[in-house]
């Protein structure tokens, strides 16, 4: 399913240029352009989005006022501030309403990209998984979108988390002689089904390949090894 997204600026030839930068990520879909803050509030109502770039300097409110009653009426929509807004003080109230993350105008794609790239891996990362340990909200709050390790990882499919693979990783990295799914499963504290799952994932990405042995009786058992 397609991330809606709705673009809040005034100027409808800035709003075209991110609708574009918007049209290389298949992820996303940009299902309505706000030109001031009461279609803005028309258009969240209307069309429940995910994703919400939002401009400060609006021509019947700021941007930064509107977030408040945001929250209030849509508190699980993400924002992405863009703005030409320098004060500190406008900042800093984005930040208390839980902003995904703040672009100062004028913003090169590449820039642009970025950001959308690592919005996309943390909401990817946060839907992977329905358990929660201390390790993954550490992750989330150390990193942030600007995180190193979440802009260096590639999109992981629905099902794959980065902490359980990063287990799956660390195990077949000790193991020379190759690990079996049960074995696996056992390390790292899930079940056989889940870490077949994490290994077929790697031997997908070419970070992993499996062989067939023959155990004593004749049993073949699939062994997987990290590739070197």
């Amino acid at each position: 399913m397609k991330i809606k997204a709705i673009i809040a600026e005034d100027d409808f030839r800035v709003a075209s240029i991110h609708e574009k930068f918007l049209k290389n990520f298949a992820e996303i879909e940009v299902v309505g352009k706000a030109l001031n803050a009461k279609q803005t509030m028309e258009m969240l109502k209307e069309s429940n989005p995910d994703l919400l770039f939002l401009d400060v300097y609006m021509p019947d409110q700021l941007g930064t006022d509107l977030l408040p009653l945001i929250r209030q009426e849509h508190p699980n929509v993400d924002i992405i501030m863009i703005t030409a807004a320098t004060e500190k003080s406008q900042f800093i109230m984005a930040l208390h309403y839980g902003v995904e993350n703040y672009l100062i105008k004028p913003v090169e794609m590449k820039r642009f990209n970025e950001v959308i790239e690592e919005y996309l891996k943390k909401s990817n990362l946060m839907q992977s998984t329905h358990e929660l340990d201390q390790g993954f909200v550490d992750h989330i709050f150390k990193t942030g979108l600007s995180s190193p390790s979440l802009s260096t990882v590639p999109l992981l499919p629905k099902g794959i988390d980065e902490i359980t693979l990063a287990k799956v990783m660390e195990v077949l990295e000790t193991a020379e002689a190759g690990l079996s799914a049960e074995q696996a499963s056992m390390q790292i504290g899930a079940s056989r089904t889940t870490a077949r799952r994490y290994l077929e994932y790697l031997i997908s990405v070419h970070k992993c390949k499996a062989e067939v042995v023959y155990g004593v009786v004749g049993r073949p058992e699939r062994r997987y090894y990290k590739i070197k």
